[in-house]
This record gives structure tokens, sequence and C-alpha cells, in this order.
């Protein structure tokens, strides 16, 4: 890439910097929360008319089990060509009428409201992107093409095959997840997400008159966090935690039934297998009480793979081009780049600077946007590694 052509996208996305602002407004304003379906139809419609604009055609697929995800690639485009893809969500954790207590404002080089982070200021920047390179008459080496879902706040459940399907026929993928802390990290690394749910069945019996004739599920399950807990490993970056208990009848009753729901981190796959391994031979040790064990790491852990550090690599020097020291890091949550990085590769973090993902406070810096965007465009224009 020349310096002349860098220079030219960041100036022209910075000319564009107002239009980035209103456009991240009308989709702010459109609430989009995972556990509303029929919420994701404006905020849909919004972005499929700016695609449209740039050449692409759309189509909204799952709909049937959740809000749907909307998908796209160029009407022009070369056959056979390698593609890569662009990839976000636009469902957010915060309910319907959230933005009476927590409204859209700009105050000087910030905007605050529900979820201008985390992540509608990357879905911006993905629009922005591809019309600066559009509107300079620029090309792009390989096909882009864009997904965006709706649920991934609530771990991707439907559209996660769309996205392994995916990664599986691209070359790379860029996540527009929000980068990390002040300095804007990229994420280059992300810890694998598991969910257990352990269920214990006892016998019940009246704790005063007869409380031999009894097997505690509580008292067992008791014993069983025990053993959870100990699996943690903070230098190997393994957490296992014990989010919720419930369980028992009465005060007075021998409890027949007790439940926990275990949320695990790792940073590898091997950590994730022999985790699971451990958590599934958790065997009773109460007599005349049994164990129900389902679960499994979800989302596996994105790793700093060779293909994974090339494209990071690609990008810390694209950004030297526009004046942007660029920094990676590891993020404890998960995101559709964990998917991703199992079959292509994956950089994260690409998305708004700022701080507050799922917080009141939640903000982005408006001047980072442009930036960000002339960042994810350069990367977009760059051959394949091949």
């Amino acid at each position: 890439m020349t310096s002349t052509t860098s220079s030219q996208i960041l100036s022209c996305l910075r000319d564009q910097q107002q239009a980035m602002v209103a456009f991240l407004e009308a989709i702010t304003l459109a609430e989009t929360p995972s556990s509303v379906p029929e919420s994701q139809r404006r905020v849909q419609a919004i972005l499929t008319q700016a695609l449209r604009k740039e050449g692409f055609a759309t189509w909204i697929v799952g709909r049937g089990t959740s809000g749907g995800h909307l998908y796209a690639r160029p009407v022009n485009r070369t056959r056979r060509r390698k593609a890569q893809l662009l990839l976000g969500h636009y469902d957010t954790v915060w309910p319907l009428g959230t933005l009476q207590n927590m409204p859209f404002k700009v105050e000087g080089n910030v905007i605050k409201g529900p979820g201008v982070f985390d992540m509608k200021g990357g879905l911006t920047q993905i629009v922005f992107a591809l019309n600066a390179i559009n509107e300079l008459g620029l090309e792009m080496h390989l096909t882009p093409v864009v997904f965006m879902n709706s649920d991934e706040e609530i771990g991707s459940h439907t559209s996660r095959r769309y996205i392994r399907r995916l990664a599986q026929n691209v070359d790379r993928a860029f996540v527009l997840e929000p980068s990390m802390g002040p300095m804007g990290k990229l994420k280059t690394q992300r810890k694998g997400v598991g969910r257990y749910r352990i269920k214990v069945r006892g016998k019940a019996a009246h704790a005063g008159l007869d409380p031999e004739a009894g097997a505690s599920a509580i008292l067992e399950l008791s014993y069983v966090i025990q053993q959870l807990f100990a699996l943690n490993d903070l230098e190997r970056g393994i957490t296992v935690n014990v989010g919720t208990v419930d369980g028992g009848l009465r005060p007075n009753v021998i409890a027949p039934e007790s439940e926990a729901v275990v949320d695990v981190r790792v940073k590898t796959q091997q950590d994730a297998e022999n985790v699971h391994q451990a958590i599934m031979r958790i065997k009773p040790s109460t007599e005349g009480v049994t164990l129900n064990i389902d679960g499994g790491v979800g989302r596996p852990a994105m790793e700093m793979t060779p293909r994974n550090e090339s494209l990071w690599r690609l990008a810390k020097n694209l950004g030297e081009e526009i004046g942007l020291e660029l920094y990676s890091g590891q993020a404890g949550g998960g995101s559709d780049g964990n998917t991703t990085s199992q079959y292509t590769a994956t950089l994260d973090g690409l998305g708004a600077v700022g701080d507050g993902a799922h917080a009141h406070h939640e903000f982005l810096y408006i001047d980072k946007m442009a930036e960000r965007a002339a960042l994810l465009a350069l990367l977009l224009m760059s051959p394949s590694a091949d």
C-alpha cells in the first residue's frame, strides 16, 4: 500500500466523521436486545440499505429461530476469487427502553449510549470502510463478505453454523468487536468459554423426625463445588466458577434436588479438554445420591496461531502507515472470533475504541472511529497472505 493511498483513505474517513456519528445514532436508537427477536428488524433495514448502496446483495437468514442474521456479498464479484469475512453483531445486552435512562449522547469527542461500544461502533466502521474504498475507486484483492448476527450476546446458538461455514470458505476474518483498554488493543487471543449444569438428585426425608432416611442433594452439591473450585489454575489462565446454585424444598426437609451452573474459561484447547474431562469424571460422595452433568466448551479458545499472528503483523504495519501504534492483548471473554479462528486467520477487536461494554458508562471516542475504519479499509485491500 502506498503512503499516498493510506493518507487518502484516512482523510476520506475523517471527512465522513459526522456522517459516521449520524449513522451510529440511527442504529443505536434502533434498540436490539438479543431476547426480543422482533426488535432486530429496524436495524436490519438500516444496515441492509447501507450495504446495498455499497453494491452488496443482502439476505436475512435464520429468522425462524432468532431475530435473523444479515449476510451480504458484492453484486458484482469475480467468481472463484478468494474471500474475506467482515463479522459483527447488532444485538445488545440492553433491554428495550434503556434509551430513556441511558440516551444516545455526544459530549465533545465522546459518544455514549447502549451498544455504541459493543458493538454498533464496529458496524459503523464496516459500512464506512467499504464506502471509502468505493468512493476512492480502490480495489480489494479478496471478495468481502459481511455477516452480522442477532444472537452473539447469548452465545450465537443459531448463527454459529453460518459463521462456521463462512469461516471454512474465506482466507481471513476481521471481527469488529470493540478494542480492549484505553490503548485500543486488538484482540489476538481470547479465552475459550464453557458452560456446565450439574443436577444432583437425593432423597427427601423429614429433617427432624427421620433424617437418616434421606440423602441430601445440597450436601452432595457442596462436595461437588469444592471439586470444581479445585480446578482453578490462575497461572494457566483456567477459571472455573460456580455462578448459581439452587435446591431444596423447605428448611425442615432433607433436600431431594439441587443444581449448579458453572462457567469455565481456558486459554487453550488442550486445557479445555482437560477441564472438561475432569468435570465429567466427578462422582457422588454421598450414598443414595446421583449426579447428572452436561455442558461443554461452546466457544473454543482463540489462540495466537501462526496465521493469526501473521494477520496481526499485517495490521500493525498498516497502522503505522496512518500514524497508529497498535498493540495486542488477550480477552477473557469470547466472541464469534473464537469460532472463525478454528478455520481461518482471524483478527478481533478491530471495532470501537472506548470502554464500558455491558456497563452504564458505555462510550466510544469519535476521532478513533475514522482511524479504525481506515485501518479496516487498508486490511481489506491487502493481498492474501499466500
